[in-house]
């Protein structure tokens, strides 16, 4: 059996060029000599200048400002302190622009180890000293302070009002198993809420009572958190006063003396601009001290923080 094969077109023809083809060719990729020395020398030099503009890519070309990274907690952020800073600093030169990632204490920390962060702002004294020890801080002191009270709903069923002792009133908590919400997140409020519990004999992370609530998110989603489920839980003072509006929460308990939240610059070993780093470093504990000093004397009549980097560093251990 033959197979039939489908006929094909025939080939084209050849037809020459045009001659005008073969002048435009000739002109557009071998100008003639005479033109290209009465070119501009200007002209003939932009592609060279244009290489020369090009930066190594990583977004800082010359004379732009050179980007830092500044890694703070969330409790900075969210008492409205942090907006402060970055706006001053900006405003007092234009070497160098902030980029902020506000996260827990711990992971703070981590980024440092890491070599990703310039300077970093934490309020975890074990994990800071662990921080030095182990070799990652080229640099570290102290930058400011607030208090940590505990909040709670206004009926306040535990009856830890006016209670000086916050140890106490979290025992009292655990006792009526009224509900309390924790960080849960290995940040500077978490590790004192722990300490804290540690005082009353209890660690109710390890059994999960039903009355013990992890967020496992920052301090400003942890308020509402507890707000909603008309819960306790501690937090600084000023965050909790730059967030209380909207929130039905009050301040219930409060230590005397103080419970002291330290906050820390620190140093990494390895920043990735060292000379930007120390920069930002020398403003905090310098210009920034007045910022921190003024921040919430018009809303609140009182400053929020108390600068300390310029104080003896008097603070109680860790574990007092």
């Amino acid at each position: 059996m033959q197979r039939s094969i489908p006929p094909t077109d025939p080939a084209p023809a050849w037809r020459p060029s045009p001659p005008w083809t073969h002048r435009f060719r000739l002109r557009l990729f071998i100008p003639p000599l005479r033109t290209l020395l009465l070119l501009p020398p200007l002209l003939l030099l932009t592609p060279l200048l244009l290489l020369g503009g090009c930066g190594s890519g990583d977004g800082e070309g010359a004379g732009a400002p050179q980007r830092l990274l500044l890694v703070t907690t969330t409790t900075v952020e969210a008492s409205g302190l942090l907006d402060e800073l970055v706006a001053a600093y900006h405003a007092t030169q234009d070497r160098y622009r902030l980029s902020v990632t506000a996260v827990g204490s711990g992971a703070a920390l981590e980024l440092g180890r890491r070599g990703d962060a310039d300077l970093l702002v934490t309020h975890d004294p074990i994990g800071e000293a662990a921080f030095v020890a182990q070799g990652h801080a080229a640099d570290q002191g102290p930058l400011m302070r607030n208090e940590f009270i505990l909040v709670g709903p206004p009926d306040d069923p535990a009856g830890v009002r006016g209670m000086t002792r916050l140890a106490d009133a979290m025992a009292r908590i655990a006792e009526r198993g009224l509900p309390f919400v924790s960080r849960g997140d290995e940040s500077g409020t978490h590790r004192r809420e722990r300490q804290l519990w540690s005082r009353t004999g209890r660690a109710p992370w390890e059994r999960q009572p039903s009355w013990y609530i992890e967020s496992g998110t920052g301090m400003d989603e942890t308020l509402r958190i507890a707000d909603q489920r008309g819960a306790y839980t501690l937090t600084g003072r000023s965050t909790f006063l730059h967030l209380r509006h909207g929130l039905r929460l009050e301040s219930l308990a409060r230590g005397n003396p103080p419970e002291v939240n330290a906050y820390r610059w620190t140093l990494p070993e390895s920043p990735p601009h060292p000379e930007g780093a120390r920069h930002l470093r020398n403003w905090l504990v310098g210009p920034g001290q007045d910022v921190i000093a003024r921040y919430g004397v018009s809303e609140f009549g009182e400053p929020l923080f108390t600068p300390t980097a310029t104080a003896i560093d008097t603070l109680p251990s860790p574990g007092s």
